[in-house]
């Protein structure tokens, strides 16, 4: 039986494949383009060439999507080997130059060589839908916070005293920046016609945002250069802050329908600081399937709550915070961890008992996350949900 290792270079446009065999050589190299009739033509080219094909590729989503599920759909063993990995494995290898074909040779050679390399399976169709909307919700919310950024650089350019007084990320005052952008404005309005024009609106608050934003206007009786274009960019960058937070909350709709629907929901969601959208990023991050992690330490490494050892020579138990682990994984622990903390009698008390024992804030957070990742897949494997446990009391 011949054995071959395919590597793939991913692009946007166009892929490299090379093809080695045991020994290293190349049987193939080629550039096709994203496009399906050229990956199936390059599929069966590579299937001609041996009898057990092993792929390798730098790139898991986006335009690696369509070649990733031809290959899945037939039946192909397909290793993810991450881009900086290859960057740093080109180094050991002859030549200077970077080139797709370099990049692809060095992922099929690292493909055949390594043990240690995560296969892709076929993703669970629900999991990839809220793999999809969590990542489209991260952007519209990284979108709103660049938004709010410009918004208060603008209003503190001619109304600094207003910006102070402003809540940005609250809708109430949005809705005042819709209307009243400078001091002489909400002066003029007064504070009762403002405060009326507010509840109209159906601001909560109406009478307390009227009144901090007319003792705002009253600090402030000059009028700043350039004030009339800057006040209707800020009118329109209000406007904008508005309708993305229109999105995200249509898209929280989604995610939450989306997530109730999967089978490990209401495990997931039984856990203290865990609703809708943090279990959703979970599921995305991992595939809500524990066999893919067949320890709890393997997916608290993966969280990276766990800490990675860094001795040599005569240091020992030097500890480090790990480089390569899921950032989208370890926020949904942390971030848990944080509420759970105000709301769980139990996460409280273990967070205390860590600060009592001279840990800052933020290990004691961490040392929380990791206990809670042992629990969510003890939880999980046994597909029970969680249960508080009451504080021991000493009989008098």
């Amino acid at each position: 039986m011949t054995a071959i290792w395919a590597g793939i270079d991913a692009g946007k446009a166009h892929h490299h494949c090379v093809v080695v065999d045991d020994t290293g050589r190349r049987l193939l190299s080629r550039r096709v383009a994203n496009d399906e009739p050229e990956l199936l033509r390059l599929l069966a080219d590579v299937l001609a060439l041996g009898d057990e094909v092993t792929w390798g590729i730098d790139l898991a989503d986006g335009g690696a999507a369509l070649l990733l599920d031809l290959l899945l759909n037939h039946g192909q063993h397909t290793l993810y080997i991450p881009g900086m990995a290859v960057s740093r494995a080109s180094e050991g290898y002859r030549g200077e130059g970077k080139t797709d074909a370099k990049d692809a040779a060095v992922i099929a050679d690292q493909a055949r060589i390594r043990r240690d390399l995560q296969p892709l399976r076929p993703g669970d169709e629900l999991v990839t839908e809220l793999k999809i909307l969590t990542v489209h919700r991260r952007d519209l919310t990284d979108d709103r916070t660049r938004v709010i950024n410009r918004l208060r650089g603008r209003l503190t350019g001619i109304f600094p005293a207003l910006e102070r007084a402003l809540d940005l990320t609250n809708a109430g005052p949005l809705v005042l920046l819709t209307g009243y952008q400078t001091a002489a404005a909400i002066r003029r309005t007064g504070v009762r016609r403002l405060e009326t024009w507010l509840r109209n609106r159906k601001v909560r608050g109406a009478a307390q945002l009227a009144q901090a934003a007319m003792e705002a206007a009253e600090s402030q009786h000059t009028s700043v250069t350039g004030e009339k274009p800057t006040a209707q960019l800020v009118h329109t960058l209000a406007k904008e802050v508005m309708r993305l937070n229109e999105q995200v909350g249509e898209i929280d709709k989604l995610i939450e329908a989306r997530f109730r629907e999967h089978k490990n929901a209401e495990v997931i969601a039984s856990m203290p600081g865990i609703g809708p959208l943090l279990g959703a990023e979970f599921l995305a991050a991992t595939g809500g399937d524990m066999t893919a992690f067949a320890t709890p330490d393997r997916l608290a490494g993966f969280a990276g709550v766990a800490p990675a050892p860094r001795d040599s020579g005569k240091i020992s138990g030097n500890l480090h915070r790990p480089k390569r682990y899921s950032r989208s994984l370890q926020r949904v622990f942390y971030t848990s961890a944080l509420i759970s903390i105000r709301y769980c009698e139990e996460s409280r008390r273990f967070y205390d008992r860590k600060r009592a024992e001279g840990k800052r804030h933020t290990q004691a957070v961490l040392a929380l996350a990791r206990r809670r990742v042992n629990v969510l897949w003890a939880l999980l494997r046994d597909g029970r949900c969680y249960e508080s446990i009451p504080p021991v009391t000493t009989a008098a």
